[in-house]
């Protein structure tokens, strides 16, 4: 079974444009003095650098831990690769507008991510950051679940109708599996334990306003349609544990470290916008 993909892959064509800007689906002819070529396609050399940073995109580890098929499998894709670049300059599709643009954002981002390994290389995330970071992300959660029911339907008067059914005693289950609109239905229109913040603001607005086991008074319009909405139940929603998140605090502390940095990167540039 092949592990290598014919077609380039993202990190690879970043790569390309990191290097060579617009001429990106061609390597260089010449390559830097010294430097080990692996292959020529038609006067194009594929040196040692490409191939390793191919292959490690790849399948995640370097080329050295292939065996020789392996090794063989995966030049011949980057072959094949480079004949089929080619042949696209060739045609003028570097000179595309959409694709002369991706090839302009996938210089720009490879060059944003090497800046960022660079930076943050020595910047490794105390344990009072950490926590620190913790501390905010607690006070930001919200701290209340919600569960909750509702019927959606199409039009202000049909909401008011559905309201006057519940009104003289029928179900909301029912109701919900007769007329609602929403996949819900199929669950008398439960929606289960949520945040208001993953909720449209006038559903999580109505609903914050409720109390346990009350109907909303009136319909509320999303864009979605009309709701009729009853507040099933809530609950006090826990912290994870410090140890439970820390990967992810120090993902977040070294985002917000390489923010600060491109700030001041921004107060002392001249920008001139043009939209």
């Amino acid at each position: 079974m092949k592990i290598f993909p014919v077609v380039a892959l993202a990190g690879l064509a970043t790569l390309a444009a990191c290097q060579q800007g617009k001429d990106a689906a061609k390597p260089a002819d010449k390559p830097d003095p010294g430097a080990e070529v692996v292959a020529t396609v038609d006067g194009a050399s594929l040196t040692r650098k490409t191939f390793d940073f191919y292959v490690k995109a790849a399948t995640g580890k370097p080329s050295s831990d292939l065996n020789p098929e392996q090794r063989q499998e995966a030049l011949d894709s980057l072959v094949r690769m480079q004949l089929i670049a080619a042949q696209a300059q060739k045609d003028g599709l570097d000179k595309d507008q959409e694709i002369s643009a991706a090839l302009d954002l996938s210089r720009l981002d490879v060059l944003q991510r090497g800046l960022q390994a660079k930076y943050l290389k020595d910047k490794t995330p105390t344990d009072q950051e950490l926590r620190a970071e913790y501390e905010t992300q607690v006070a930001q959660m919200p701290r209340t679940e919600y569960r909750a029911r509702h019927i959606l339907v199409p039009s202000e008067a049909q909401a008011n109708a559905v309201m006057a059914r519940l009104q003289k005693g029928e179900k909301f289950e029912g109701v919900a599996v007769k007329e609602s609109i929403d996949s819900s239905k199929e669950r008398g229109g439960d929606l289960g334990w949520f945040t208001p913040a993953t909720m449209v603001k006038p559903f999580a607005d109505a609903l914050m306003g409720m109390k346990k086991g009350e109907v909303s008074p009136k319909p509320v319009q999303t864009q979605y349609g009309w709701h009729v909405i009853r507040l099933e139940d809530t609950r006090e929603m826990q912290p994870p544990p410090f140890d439970q998140v820390k990967g992810q605090l120090g993902q977040v502390v070294l985002a917000k470290k390489f923010k600060g940095y491109s700030d001041e990167l921004l107060k002392t540039a001249k920008v001139e916008k043009k939209l």
